[in-house]
């Protein structure tokens, strides 16, 4: 009996051992040769993995956010707690990842993941056509993406062309020419996987801390 104990003991021992020694292992290797990925990807505007709100950005002379590139709209614009006085149709704030307590307070932490409305739904319908609204007022003519959330609602990527409708925008806030922010955007797509995973993309963190360096 203290034979099959003992190796027991000796069996739980190595096994503990070798979890912890994985683990560091795993640790000191990302660390090595991945550190700015196993940190983060923390940049001194926040993480490239999640996508950030630009809408409230101040564009003196322009509306807001009119002034940098804008991803889709977790919390942009109409879908964003703080940009209404009074709840929105049903009392839901489309696919927000932030909620307020009250609107037009601080917004806290809310749950990733999209309402899950469907084509027929009238809220959607209204979320979209407002959404259209925002942008033809700062006169973008939004492709889908624009106006429609990701499932995770933190997506930080937008397509190419995504980016190169909102020229005309950040063309007249900044005073870059088309031709400028052209170039720039297609000097921050990223390419697919292995040159065939996936579709090209770009980071519009990365995009708009770019856009900020031809600005100085």
């Amino acid at each position: 009996m203290l034979a099959h104990l003992r190796r027991g003991v000796i069996l739980a021992l190595v096994a503990l051992v070798l979890t912890f020694a994985y683990a560091y292992a795993g640790t000191g290797v990302s660390q090595l040769f991945f550190k700015h990925q196993a940190d983060g990807s923390i940049t001194a505007n926040g993480s490239t993995l999640i996508g950030q709100n630009w809408s409230a950005t101040k564009c003196p002379g322009h509306p807001l956010g009119s002034c940098v590139f804008q991803g889709r709209p977790d919390d942009l614009g109409p879908y964003a707690d703080t940009s209404k006085t009074t709840p929105s149709p049903a009392g839901h704030p489309g696919d927000d990842p932030l909620v307020s307590s009250s609107y037009g307070g601080p917004p806290v932490n809310g749950e990733s993941g999209g309402t899950s409305l469907g084509p027929r739904s009238k809220e959607f319908l209204t979320f979209t056509k407002e959404l259209v609204a925002y942008w033809h007022a700062r006169g973008v003519d939004p492709t889908p993406d624009l106006v429609t959330t990701s499932e995770s609602d933190y997506d930080p990527d937008i397509s190419q062309d995504d980016a190169l409708v909102q020229i005309p925008m950040v063309s007249k806030a900044t005073g870059l020419s088309a031709s400028t922010l052209t170039h720039l955007i297609k000097q921050e797509t990223m390419g697919t996987q292995l040159g065939f995973l996936g579709t090209s993309y770009i980071d519009v963190l990365q995009l708009n801390e770019a856009l900020v360096k031809l600005e100085k």
